[in-house]
């Protein structure tokens, strides 16, 4: 599962079809952040507007919760450095979209490296969320449950703002991201976070005096703590949970496909092509599509984990199966999440 595997992945591609598929676009990335956006403040100003409909606000809480996913999707896309050319447009936008919801992308880039560069290995510090499935249908509905409750909030923002997301208790290894990055990112990863608790304090007392504290919180922290804990969950599970083959980005990730308006809710910005992103990891998410258009072409995704949502749903949500030594392994790292 190493960069050569993936060299030779990349090598299969025609270079000139690499290259036009790794080339951002200022246009489509700006597109996409106006886009969650404004759905963000129509469900948010009819809230407001038929404040306090009970309903209408459940229905608001929902479909905020989706579009501040999204927008973490969007900063994630940032830490790779593939939504602008531009790297301070793109890092702006990026800590922007990761802000307002107390996240820090800097931190989450330093976090994320790991994960690509250790998938399913003692270093991955996404195991603790997604490793040891399936478990059976009771344990994951619990798990999901727990999130909705807001019980495990503070486990992601842990994770966020740089703190050790779980224990490896086959190694008794805590995984602290930040401490194996070079001084500068580590320096970036610090001070971003520091601003970003200085603005949810500003923020808090902000709406604190002007009146507005309730519906602060119902509208843009319940959201945060509930539907979108339940979101990452989800999709991470989704994507590498449950399987059986990991020795090779192929089948240790799973890209799920399913209808547009599915795609829309859980797996915005084309994150759901998780394979080819595993794969090709310089390539921005408004070209995810036609890369795995040409890898079909090419018969590169043979074999591959790319299935629809919900055999991906029996496989996840299937009862506990018999552990290979692997799998033993990723389910006691998994223990803590």
């Amino acid at each position: 599962m190493g960069d050569e595997f993936k060299d030779d992945y990349r090598k299969a591609l025609p270079k000139d079809l690499v290259q036009q598929l790794t080339q951002r676009s200022a246009w489509r990335a700006t597109a996409a952040i106006l886009h969650d956006i404004a759905v963000l403040a129509a469900a948010i100003g009819a809230a407001l507007y038929f404040w306090p409909n009970p309903l209408v606000i459940v229905a608001a809480v929902i479909v905020i919760g989706t579009r501040q996913h999204a927008l973490f999707v969007i900063a994630h896309d940032a830490a790779h450095y593939l939504l602008f050319q531009n790297r301070k447009i793109n890092d702006f936008a990026g800590r922007a979209c990761a802000t307002v919801q107390g996240l820090s992308m800097c931190t989450y880039r330093v976090i994320h490296r790991l994960h690509h560069n250790n998938l399913y290995g003692e270093l991955d510090p996404d195991t603790a969320l997604h490793g040891g499935y399936p478990r059976g249908k009771a344990y994951l509905v619990k798990k999901l449950l727990k999130d909705l409750s807001g019980f495990t909030a503070w486990k992601t923002y842990a994770y966020f703002l740089g703190g050790a997301p779980a224990l490896n208790t086959g190694t008794n290894v805590a995984l602290r991201p930040l401490d194996d990055t070079s001084g500068k990112l580590r320096s970036e990863a610090r001070t971003d976070r520091n601003l970003v608790i200085a603005f949810h304090i500003l923020l808090f007392a902000l709406f604190a005096w002007s009146g507005y504290l309730v519906q602060y919180l119902v509208l843009w922290i319940l959201p945060l703590v509930t539907v979108v804990q339940a979101i990452l969950r989800l999709r991470a599970i989704a994507e590498h949970g449950a399987t059986t083959d990991l020795s090779s980005p192929l089948t240790a990730a799973r890209t799920n496909l399913a209808p547009a308006w599915l795609r829309w809710a859980l797996f915005p910005h084309n994150v759901n092509y998780h394979v080819e992103h595993h794969l090709y990891a310089s390539v921005p998410q408004h070209n995810l599509p036609a890369l795995h258009s040409a890898m079909v072409k090419h018969g590169l995704l043979e074999g591959a984990g790319v299935v629809p949502f919900r055999v991906t749903l029996t496989k996840i949500f299937a009862e506990r199966a018999p552990r290979t030594p692997a799998a033993a392994e990723t389910a006691r790292t998994a223990r803590a999440a």
